[in-house]
């Protein structure tokens, strides 16, 4: 069986490999950062607070998606140390990058004292979308896939050829989960879009807390299908009980901040 399955490596610079992985990745960065810069502007912030935030998140985030996947695969990189480095491959793992990016978001808007909350809303449809551009990556890399199943079932699905032929891996067909949660995040970046349109309909930090219950129930259920999930004892998906931690606290966030916390007011550039 001879399929025409994507060459993980887009082109060379150099004599050094370009893989389709990073190319894709930037590309959602950049599509995220233009978006967060124009609502920025429009709900008050600086255009400019989006590029200053990006220069310590965008660094943070990469080295804790890594870090993270490198925690959960310690045994592979304790007897090659110097692979925790190479991540040309991948081996990010998206809930790392989102809790380092979490984490200076607090820090960038304690120190210019911003709103939390509000940073939180601009940024929340920008990094659903670039998770759905991300999720390529993995295609060209051949990773993020489910269980076998049959050309039969994908063609079902009405999939191109070219996503289908990529799904043979290791002798077999195989879900491809990545499409899976690419399409559940860009229904969800639509969604939330959709509601943030409705005038008065959120508070501060709704729309953010949104994104984070969209995203963790459907990562739940996607996470169960893969076969390349990071475990904890060797019995639990690391992802499935973050998505449980997740969507419980953000939904006990939203229900305790809609009866009990009034929305703050808010001078022009969006400082508490």
């Amino acid at each position: 069986m001879i399929l025409a399955q994507v060459d993980p490596i887009a082109f060379k610079l150099f004599g050094i490999p370009i893989h389709w992985y990073a190319l894709i990745i930037v590309s959602g960065i950049v599509l995220g950062v233009w978006m967060a810069s124009r609502e920025a502007v429009r709900v008050g912030f600086e255009e400019d607070d989006i590029i200053d935030f990006m220069l310590w998140a965008l660094p943070m985030s990469i080295i804790g998606a890594r870090l993270y996947y490198v925690i959960f695969e310690w045994r592979t990189y304790i007897e090659h140390p110097l692979q925790i480095f190479n991540i040309r491959n991948g081996g990010l793992a998206i809930y790392g990058g989102l809790i380092a990016g979490g984490i200076v978001v607090y820090l960038f808007t304690q120190h210019r004292y911003y709103s939390f909350w509000k940073f939180l809303d601009v940024a929340a449809p920008s990094v659903i979308i670039a998770q759905a551009i991300g999720r390529w990556g993995n295609f060209m890399n051949h990773e993020a896939y489910g269980p076998e199943t049959s050309r039969q079932f994908l063609e079902s699905l009405h999939l191109p050829n070219f996503i289908i032929e990529n799904m043979y891996i290791d002798g077999a067909f195989h879900h491809p989960t990545f499409l899976y949660e690419s399409i559940w995040n860009v229904i969800g970046f639509a969604v939330i879009l959709y509601l943030r349109s409705k005038k008065d309909l959120f508070r501060q930090g709704e729309i953010f807390l949104t994104y984070v219950l969209w995203y963790s129930f459907g990562r739940f259920f996607i996470e169960g299908m893969r076969t390349d999930s990071l475990y904890l004892f060797n019995a639990i998906r690391v992802s499935q009980l973050l998505s449980v931690v997740l969507f419980g606290t953000a939904l006990i966030l939203f229900l305790y901040r809609r009866k009990k916390v009034m929305p703050p007011l808010y001078n022009k550039r969006g400082v508490r």
